[in-house]
């Protein structure tokens, strides 16, 4: 692993509303404390070409380092809280892009 950011890509459709609240208010302060940054969330993403992905709503967010966004992922807490998301949407990815390093 690498000190380079590592992005977290995400492709979910939202079936319940009112659970995905229950997960998004508990998602930020755990994001944070893994140095975690949110980007942005898009329902309604445009392919410019390819195949589009799965229908649903992209999220986008950054963590300083791959070993940040696996103890984010991995931490307990988050994994609790996930449940709040698993019961609310049909998640189609979650996908760790590694960023380029830092050049010296």
């Amino acid at each position: 692993m690498s000190d380079a950011p590592a992005f977290m890509v995400a492709n979910l459709i939202v079936d319940d509303a009112t659970r995905y609240r229950d997960y998004e208010k508990g998602f930020f302060p755990i994001l944070k404390k893994h140095g975690g940054e949110f980007f942005t969330f898009d329902d309604a993403p445009d392919t410019l070409e390819g195949e589009a992905p799965p229908d649903g709503r992209i999220v986008i967010f950054k963590f300083p380092s791959e070993s940040a966004a696996r103890a984010w992922f991995e931490d307990p807490e988050y994994q609790s809280l996930s449940e709040h998301r698993r019961a609310a949407t049909r998640l189609q990815f979650l996908t760790l892009v590694r960023g380029l390093p830092p050049r010296g």
